[in-house]
């Protein structure tokens, strides 16, 4: 075969397996739960279209997850910008809700410029599509803007009915504890109380020794999801988040808490939110989110988005076949490798510290410890 069509019929095979591959892997969660269907109908209410139990090999195995790319691969679509955030005045006065177009931008008022327009998200939400649409007309007119610098940033939101969280769930934070990836979303919960807002104090409870910090993507449910599929899931999703997980690890322990992680993770201060809550249609691909932590300036944890072991509408179908998720509720995703309980030695965070929880696009997060 002449050198040049050589190069040509490898050229295309390379092309043609590449496609293939990128085809399976894009398809590989809806192929997954076809595969697993039974073979009798499905009757209302039931879980049989959810992949309960073993999963196939392709779904675990390393050729499907895609190498990590920090601080890359990140674009967004034009068809909107709008950051929801709930603000006051800079020395308090009541909470507010308004919108932003960029993180840094000046705010528009929109619950003070309508007075129809709750001054809470969970309350907006609640409120049904209608508030979504005012909020785009009034972003369109530009009324009552004011400067970031006279206000005071909020939690974007307070007081959901829920807080979930997934742990294990990125293929780095697995790997570095030597643990198999979960062939289920691991849950745990938060109080809703434990919610900090951006530039707040978090006070370094004085029962442990091990405070910890994780870096993750937060989820907020935009309208009810019950019992609902994966592929109608991301319809149930209104926004994304930047979240901080603050851990305590001794109160993890069995020889603390029985090995139990709701205290641990439920001390006061430990969910900080913010700054905005993006509307999901701002993010082009939530799988391809350059994430990364920062203590005292130095980086702790680099990671992608893309090495989310379950990914965001296989875990708002789960959970809502658990329990009805409403409007507000938010769901953290999972933490990459970096933690301090995991260094050599350990690191664990102290009074004075700073914490920088960043996901490119989607915002930066800033707390101090005291």
């Amino acid at each position: 075969m002449p050198i040049r069509k050589k190069c040509r019929f490898l050229v295309q095979n390379i092309v043609q397996k590449v496609s293939r591959e990128n085809k399976r892997h894009s398809s590989f969660l809806y192929t997954n739960m076809r595969d697993n269907l039974p073979t009798r109908v499905a009757q209302r209410g039931e879980l049989s279209h959810i992949p309960f139990g073993r999963q196939n090999e392709d779904y675990l195995s390393s050729s499907y997850f895609m190498k990590s790319a920090p601080c890359r691969n990140f674009s967004i679509s034009s068809s909107s910008r709008m950051r929801f955030v709930q603000f006051s005045g800079t020395n308090g006065g009541p909470q507010r809700l308004g919108v932003q177009l960029t993180q840094d931008s000046d705010i528009i008022d929109i619950s003070g410029v309508d007075s129809s327009i709750p001054n809470s998200l969970v309350k907006f939400l609640h409120a049904g599509p209608e508030m979504l649409e005012k909020s785009k007309r009034l972003v369109a007119e530009g009324k009552s803007l004011i400067p970031l610098s006279d206000v005071r940033l909020l939690p974007p939101v307070s007081s959901p009915d829920k807080i979930a969280c997934v742990g294990l769930n990125y293929r780095g934070h697995c790997e570095e504890q030597n643990r198999p990836f979960p062939q289920e979303p691991v849950f745990f919960s938060k109080w809703s109380s434990c919610i900090a807002g951006p530039n707040a104090e978090v006070k370094h409870p004085s029962i442990t020794n091990e405070l910890d910090w994780e870096v993750e993507l937060a989820v907020v449910i935009g309208k009810r999801a019950h019992a609902v599929r994966p592929t109608d899931a991301m319809d149930h999703v209104f926004g994304f988040t930047v979240a901080q997980d603050i851990t305590a690890r001794d109160w993890q322990k069995k020889s603390r808490n029985g090995g139990q992680w709701l205290l641990g993770k439920s001390m006061d201060g430990s969910c900080p939110l913010g700054p905005s809550v993006v509307l999901k249609e701002v993010v082009a691909d939530p799988y391809a989110l350059p994430i990364c932590c920062k203590v005292n300036g130095v980086l702790k944890q680099e990671s992608n988005t893309n090495e989310l072991i379950h990914k965001i509408d296989y875990i708002v179908s789960f959970l809502s076949h658990c329990c009805t998720l409403l409007p507000g509720d938010v769901i953290l995703t999972g933490t990459p490798a970096g933690v301090g309980v995991f260094r050599n030695p350990q690191e664990f965070l102290k009074p004075g510290d700073v914490i920088e929880s960043e996901i490119e696009g989607i915002g930066k997060l800033k707390n101090t410890i005291v």
